[in-house]
C-alpha cells in the first residue's frame, strides 16, 4: 500500500511539474530559416514553455489569431498586423527582428536581374523575359511583400502568362518547385540560406530598402476566449524582448552570415 502511494504522489508530483502550453502561429519563413531550433530550448530552459508552433503563412497565422485558436503570432506584414490589432483580435503590435528579401534565380540570370536598379526594376526584367518565376501564392507575408513589389513596377500577377507559377506552399516548398524548375523566386535570405537544395540558382538582386523584411509579436486578444494563455503570451514578449534573445538571435548564422538582426527595445 506504502508502494501504491509513493508512486501516485510521484506521478501527480510528475504532472504538476510538467511544462505549459502555448500555442503560436509562426510564418513558414520562420521555420524555415532554422531559428526555431534556436529559440524553442532555450524558451523551454528559461520560461519552462512547451511552445507549440503552427507554421503557416502570415494570412493564416493571423487568421489563426482572429479565431482565437492560438494564444500568439509571429509574422511579417506590417500592414495586415496593424489591421490585426484596430480590428481588436490582438492586443497589441511588438517587432522583434528583422532581415530582408531577396530575389533567387538561375544562376545565368537570364533576365539580367544583377543589373537592376531597384527591386521594381528586377521585377520588370523578369516580367519583360517571361522568365519562369515561382509565387508562394499563399497569402503569407513573402506574397504579400512580392505582390507590392510588382505592383510597385506597375504589373498585376492577373495579367501574367504561363511562367508565372503560384504554388500555394511554404517557402520551403516553394523553394524546391523554383529549384526544379530553374526559376526565380522571391524569398527571404533565412530561407535561402538555409535551403538545402539551391541546385542551380543562386541570389541575383539585394539591396533594396524596400525588401526590408520586418518580425512582430502579436498576443491575441484573450477576450476571444476562455483558453487564451495570454498569462504566457506575456512571458514569451519579455523573453523575447530581452538581451537573451537578442544574443541567441544576432548570434545564428549560417555560413558566418548572420540571418535576422534583433530590433526589439530590451526591457
Amino acid at each position: 500500500m506504502k508502494r501504491l502511494l509513493v508512486a501516485a504522489a510521484a506521478v501527480l508530483w510528475s504532472q504538476c511539474a510538467m511544462a505549459e502550453e502555448m500555442r503560436l502561429a509562426v510564418t513558414t519563413s520562420f521555420d524555415n530559416s532554422g531559428l526555431a531550433e534556436v529559440l524553442l530550448p532555450a524558451i523551454k530552459a528559461d520560461l519552462d514553455i512547451d511552445l507549440q508552433l503552427l507554421v503557416v503563412g502570415t494570412g493564416q497565422a493571423l487568421k489563426l489569431g482572429e479565431a482565437g485558436d492560438v494564444d500568439a503570432v509571429l509574422v511579417h506584414s506590417k500592414a495586415a498586423e496593424d489591421t490585426f490589432v484596430a480590428a481588436g483580435h490582438g492586443t497589441h503590435r511588438r517587432e522583434i527582428m528583422y532581415n530582408d528579401f531577396v530575389l533567387i534565380g538561375p544562376k545565368a540570370d537570364g533576365a539580367d536581374t544583377a543589373n537592376a536598379t531597384s527591386a521594381a526594376d528586377a521585377f520588370a526584367r523578369v516580367a519583360s523575359a517571361e522568365a519562369a518565376f515561382v509565387s508562394r501564392g499563399d497569402d503569407s507575408g513573402t506574397h504579400k511583400a512580392e505582390l507590392g513589389i510588382w505592383s510597385s513596377a506597375g504589373l498585376e500577377v492577373g495579367g501574367f502568362g504561363s511562367w508565372y507559377h503560384a504554388v500555394g506552399a511554404g517557402m520551403g516548398a516553394a523553394l524546391n518547385t523554383a529549384a526544379g524548375l530553374d526559376a526565380y523566386i522571391f524569398a527571404d535570405r533565412a530561407s535561402w540560406l538555409n535551403f538545402g537544395n539551391k541546385s542551380g540558382l543562386a541570389l541575383t538582386y539585394s539591396g533594396d530598402p524596400a525588401l526590408f523584411n520586418q518580425y512582430a509579436f502579436l498576443p491575441v486578444d484573450p477576450a476571444k476566449n476562455a483558453n487564451i494563455r495570454s498569462d504566457l503570451a506575456m512571458k514569451l514578449e519579455v523573453w523575447l524582448t530581452s538581451r537573451r534573445a537578442a544574443d541567441l538571435i544576432n548570434g545564428y548564422e549560417i555560413n558566418g552570415e548572420p540571418l535576422f538582426v534583433f530590433n526589439a527595445v530590451v526591457q
